[in-house]
Parts: C-alpha cells; structure tokens; sequence
C-alpha cells in the first residue's frame, strides 16, 4: 500500500535548480512505485499560483490541477513518456488525479544568510496543504533556510524527512531552541555528501544518512562521442579554465565548451587564437544539459560545482577530468584532459565505467531507498485501537504523577495524600516518589478506597527521568535510560514517561525517544506543573505523531496540586486492565498558578529545614 507523501522545497518551482530536480526526479520515481506523492514549492508564475489556490480550495488530494499544466514539469524537466508519445502533461490530463505540485506562493529570495520571513499568506497556505493533505510523510529539502522547507518540517505532524543538499544552505534557524525543537520533529536526516552531512551536523547534530543526488540515465545516455570538452564555468576559478585553454592548443582537433550551470555567472574572455573552438553554453536544467553533455568526450567539473552535473556527465559516458590534489593545483585539469584527449583507449574506458557508476545511482534506485526509509519509519507508528474492552466499567479520575514526603523535595505525608485525594474526589493515583519505592509501599499498605499504582520516578545516568509503575521493589537511580527501561519491564512493570519535554530540567532527547518508542508503554502529554504550556503542547504533538498511549500526571509536591493534571479513565484493577482503559481515557486539566503552587512547596520545605 502506498504511503501519502509531502515534498517540500524552498525554490522556485518555475525555475530551473539543482534542488528542484532532485526533488522531481524523487517524485516520478516515488509515484512509479504506487505512492501518492505532493510538491509543494513557491512559484513565480502568476498561473501556477492561480493553479495552486485553486487546488488548496478544492482540497489536497482532490482531482486539482497541476501547477503550469500547461508546462513540462519542472521548468521544463518532465520528458514525454517514449513509450505512449504523449507529453508529461497530456499523460497527467489523461487521467485524473491529485494535485502532483502545489504553488503555496511567490518565490522570494533564499540565500545562507537571508532573514526574511515566508509571507503570513504563504504560511496560511502551508497549513492548510498539511491539514487537508493528511501526509504520511513530509520531506523537507535544505531546511536550514528560512523556507517552506523549515517551516513544513516544524509545523507539520506527519512523520519528518529532512534532506541536505549542500554545505552552504544552513544559516536558520539562528537560535539553539528552535533547531532543537526542528530536531525533536525530524524523524530522519539525510544528505547528498558526506561534506553536506558534517556541516549540518555541526548546527543540528544527529545520524546522517549519506543519499546520492539521482540522475535520469535514460535522459543522460552515451550518444554519438564528439571531440568535445565540457569545462564547468565558475568566474571564480579562471585558473582551472585557463589551464584547459593552455592544453587545447596543442589539442587542433578538439572543442571546447564552457558550460553555465548557474545565473549572473559571468562571461569568460576567449583567447583569440581559439575563437571558433570554443564556445559559452548556459544549460540550467536537465535536458539542456543532455543534448550537449551525451555527445561529449570529457568533462571537466568546477571545484565548487553542482554534483549533479559531475554525475550527469557520467552518465553520459563522459570520461572526467578530476585528478586527485585538483583543489590545491588546478593546474592539474589541464593536464587530465590532455591525456584522456591524447589516448582513445583510456578515454573509452573511463566513460564506460562512469556510466556504469551513474547506473547505481539512478533516480529509480534513490527512490527505491526512499521507499524502504518511509516505510521503516511508518512502522513507528502504533496501530490506532478504538476498542473498549472495559466499556462495563464506572469512570474514574486517576492523577498518574504525584510526590510524598519520601521525596526529597515534598513534605506531604502519605497518609495526608490519601485522604486528600479522596476528598478531591480520585478514584486512583500512582505514587512516584524521586529514586525511592518507600512511599508506594506506605501507601499500598494503608486502608483507602483508592486504587494506588506503585511507582518510582527514577533518574537516569544520561537522559532525564523515567517513571515505573506497578512495581514491586525500588530501581536505583543513575542507570543509562534503556537499562532504567529494561528493568521496569523486568518487574512486570509499565514504563512511564514524564515531562519528555520540559527543557527547564533533564530530558531524554528526541532520537533517544524514537530508538525507545517499542519500549515506552504511556507518554505523559500534560504535567500541570511545567512552566511553559508549550511543553505539554510538544508532547501531545510527538504523541499524537506515533499513536503513542497517553498519560497525565498533577507532578504534586503540595496537596493543592493534587488532581491538577488526571485522566478521566475506566476502573481498573490491575496492570493489563490499566493499559486496557487507557485507550479510552481522557486528559483532564485542571490547573492552578504554578507560582502558588510553588510558594506552598518552598514554604513546606524552609519549614523542614527549620524543625
């Protein structure tokens, strides 16, 4: 079954990118393999806009139009298909189906060090497509610009793809805590160098996976060769040009083309003995590019050039001219093309084993792994249950998170804590005191009409703090967090996960919370005492995101905070019975000034330091 899937990038659909291919091949070969897959891109055509209003209007997912319906793809990427005759166009009206690229808006300007804000009009936009898109998947291409990209990734629900695609597009988000929170919703990062992948690193730190950018080897195929060297043109690196022009003197039966792969890239000055063999060509998309790249004999790539085009002229069959220590000495490309010019028999050679290099990195096969990396995570989804297997049941108020005076920081007595949650009208609650099982234990042994879950909130070496329930003796504190979940399991026990993002204290972080997602049996979404409500907001979105089993807790250190935060949830008697209801509780939120709440705590606790 295929999955619904977002891609999301920051350029101008409308015109010719690196990036914007790399996404359109991934797209065609992603919908070959029975997925249903959205771009959505600014644009600066007015009838893209146009198109892609009305498919937000019409709903994602609908029968829309395509962006530029009337154009070949990509700025004119899409091919038509060899075997029908029909253009890319023709095949897509010829039956009806969602809207393949949604224009969200126009296009500004995105650069490394660019600050402006996407439009309020074009953010509306975005929401609604990931509302009514219903996405398995959104993939984020150079989300490290203030972008669509960014903000998809943020904002979106759905499980996150992030994509690097160079090591000069990771300017944004400037500030600490909001490319930890982009982390927290990024459930894999990937990159196209491993260059890509260290620089990204360094701002959002995590496990790169290293992807190749993806050519179309039936559009970039060995043709007829042509003496004919391709030298990618940079003004920037006039010596490497200058030494292919010194060697094309002593080469009489050879060209030689300057290729442009990017805008305002400047005009070379030509030699005038070699006016008439050389040539400015500017190519900014694919099959530009492949009608002069299949009939070329040797490329010569720019050192800060597109990896795509390299990949291209492999390809092609184009044996390229990159000896090693080029960066240091571009003298050395001269030399490189001279020799491949000069010998047939290497030439040949190389080309071949380029093409055959290109074919492993075809955009079928970056699709292919695309596929198998979506799936994987799909599976971090828990299957939804509606079922309710306690419906016979009366409704009761359970507080899963509360404090007694064997913690070190609370001085309410156990005993004060019954008596005060049955006045609050509970019906259950989970002792869990800091590193210690003493209260629970007191508790259980006490007469009240309470159900009382045993429990411990216990600190780990590493990752915060974790919560065992219906234990039967103390865990020591200070274990590494998958030891401290082993060991509630070992007991029979149900791992409970408090505050998971309360950044006012130790948490665990979000990939040591997705490499643990079997083992966490409920998540707390509300603790009524964290300061920022935000907090709670993250953890019912991380929840919601993997149909996670939610819990909610008052975390009372004083007995006014008792019942704060509970669940609304089906009477219960025993650990399965527990998990059972919870599939049909619901969160309860009661809360009181955390400034009061705290007072009374500080209070309680001069007062034991006075006696």
């Amino acid at each position: 079954m295929g999955l619904r899937v977002c891609l999301v990038t920051p350029f101008a659909w409308s015109r010719p990118h690196d990036v914007n291919e790399h996404v359109d091949g991934l797209a065609r070969e992603l919908r070959a393999l029975g997925h249903e897959v959205t771009v959505l891109a600014p644009s600066t055509r007015a009838s893209d806009l146009v198109a892609g209003r009305r498919a937000l209007l019409d709903g994602v997912g609908a029968e829309a139009p395509l962006v530029g319906a009337d154009q070949k793809g990509v700025a004119g990427f899409a091919r038509g298909s060899a075997k029908t005759g029909l253009s890319g166009a023709t095949r897509r009206r010829s039956a009806p189906r969602s809207a393949e690229v949604i224009a969200l808006g126009p296009a500004l300007p995105v650069s490394r060090r660019s600050r402006i804000g996407v439009p309020v009009g074009v953010r509306a936009n975005l929401a609604l497509a990931l509302q009514r898109g219903r996405f398995d998947i959104v993939h984020g291409f150079e989300p490290g610009l203030p972008s669509l990209s960014y903000l998809a990734l943020r904002d979106s629900h759905a499980l996150g793809v992030a994509t690097f695609l160079s090591a000069e597009r990771l300017g944004y988000p400037p500030g600490k805590p909001q490319r930890e929170r982009l982390l927290s919703r990024v459930d894999a990062l990937l990159a196209t160098s491993p260059e890509a992948a260290a620089a990204a690193a360094e701002r959002l730190p995590g496990d790169y996976r290293i992807i190749f950018t993806g050519v179309d080897a039936e559009l970039f195929r060995p043709a007829e060769e042509h003496k004919r060297i391709v030298l990618e043109w940079r003004p920037t690196e006039r010596q490497l040009a200058r030494s292919v022009l010194r060697e094309l003197r002593e080469l009489p039966e050879w060209e030689l083309v300057l290729l442009r792969t990017k805008p305002l890239s400047g005009r070379p000055t030509i030699p005038r003995a070699l006016v008439g063999r050389v040539s400015v060509r500017t190519a900014r998309s694919g099959p530009a590019r492949a009608a002069l790249l299949n009939e070329s004999a040797i490329f010569v790539p720019a050192l800060d050039g597109l990896d795509r085009v390299a990949l291209e002229a492999a390809a092609a069959g184009a044996a390229i001219a990159a000896p090693p220590g080029l960066r240091a000495q571009p003298e050395l490309a001269g030399a490189a093309t001279a020799r491949l010019a000069e010998d047939d028999a290497l030439r040949q050679r190389e080309g071949r084993e380029n093409r055959q290099r290109a074919e492993g990195e075809t955009f079928a096969r970056l699709a292919s792994e695309h596929d198998a990396l979506y799936r994987k995570l799909a599976k971090r989804r828990r299957a939804a249950s509606k079922d309710d297997p306690l419906s016979g049941r009366e409704w009761i108020v359970c507080d899963l998170h509360m404090h007694t005076s064997w913690s070190h920081d609370c001085a309410i007595e156990v005993l004060d804590l019954l008596t005060h949650a049955e006045t609050e009208g509970l019906g259950a609650i989970a002792i869990t005191d800091h590193n210690v099982f003493g209260g629970a234990l007191e508790a259980l042994a006490a007469t009240t009409s309470l159900t009382v879950v045993p429990g411990e909130e216990i600190k780990t070496g590493d990752q915060g703090e974790v919560i065992g329930l219906f234990l039967t003796e103390e865990i020591p504190r200070g274990l590494p967090f998958a030891d401290t979940l082993a060991a509630i399991h070992e007991q029979g026990g149900v791992v409970y996960l408090p505050h998971p993002f309360d950044r006012m204290h130790s948490i665990p972080d979000a990939a040591t919370l997705r490499r643990h997602l079997d083992e966490i049996d409920v998540f707390e979404v509300y603790n009524a005492r964290l300061l920022f409500e935000g907090y709670n907001e993250e953890s019912l979105r991380f929840a919601g995101k993997y149909n996670l089993t939610m819990g909610a807790g008052s975390d009372a250190h004083v007995l006014q905070g008792v019942g704060t935060g509970a669940l609304r949830m089906r009477e219960f008697h025993d650990r399965d019975e527990f998990l059972a209801s919870l599939r049909s509780a619901q969160v309860l939120r009661r809360p009181k000034s955390l400034l009061y709440l705290q007072s009374l705590k500080w209070a309680a606790q001069a007062k034991e330091r006075v006696r």
